[in-house]
């Protein structure tokens, strides 16, 4: 099992996920940001705006994608 915070997969607090695989980690990331926005929290609704903008160019938003699973690939069990 592997641990990131919600800053290292792009969010905005130092919440720590544990995941088997990227893909899980990814999840309960997502489910985070949900709350979050349920929440209004600014600070995470600042992240998601800049996440947006990401989200305009395809080939950035991949490689932003690939950055994060190459970076819960190094992480120690």
């Amino acid at each position: 099992m592997k641990t990131m915070t919600c800053k290292e997969l792009g969010g905005a607090c130092d919440m720590a996920f544990q995941a088997n695989t990227f893909e899980e980690m990814a999840e309960l990331s997502q489910q985070h940001g949900m709350e979050m926005h349920r929440q209004q929290d600014p600070a995470h609704l600042q992240a998601m705006q800049e996440m947006q903008a990401l989200m305009k160019d395809p080939a950035e938003m991949n490689a932003w994608f690939e950055s994060k699973r190459k970076a819960f690939e190094a992480l120690p069990e």
